[in-house]
């Protein structure tokens, strides 16, 4: 558990530090917006199965401004941490069963998930990343490391 909780602290101070950055941006950038907005949907479908409910109807990918983002950020951060907070260690096996957004039906346990979600975020954020450099700006360091200095 303690491991899962790190990835998620760091889960969450790097989807702050992408929405400083693109917040700061003079120019904004609909492709990085784009992926920003595709992280935090992601996370938030996650976070409604990993509830048990129905995810099906959450958009995957949608067209949204940084201020969109922005909310996303506190509602995901917010509903992570209740999340973890109420986890134990014996419910990281527990299967989780849900239908993604073409209707297929999946189950997978709550370790899995929570990875994947970690992962998928920071796959992501490295997209986002080298859109910034290709447009002229400096990379966002999210780096666990640096993280965790």
């Amino acid at each position: 558990m303690k491991t899962i909780q790190k990835m998620y602290d760091h889960l969450n101070w790097a989807n702050h530090r992408i929405l400083e950055t693109l917040k700061s941006s003079e120019d904004e950038n609909q492709e990085v917006n784009r992926l920003f907005s595709h992280i935090l949907f992601g996370e938030q479908i996650w976070i409604t199965r990993l509830r048990g409910l129905d995810s099906s109807r959450l958009p995957v990918w949608s067209e949204v401004d940084i201020d969109v983002c922005a909310e996303l950020v506190m509602q995901n951060g917010e509903n992570l941490t209740a999340f973890l907070t109420n986890l134990v260690n014996a419910d990281l096996d527990k299967l989780i069963f849900y239908t993604n957004s073409k209707g297929t039906e999946f189950k997978n346990s709550v370790r899995d998930i929570l990875t994947h979600v970690a992962l998928h975020g920071q796959y992501h954020r490295g997209q986002i990343n080298s859109r910034l450099r290709a447009d002229g700006m400096e990379p966002v360091n999210i780096d666990y490391i640096t993280f965790l200095r």
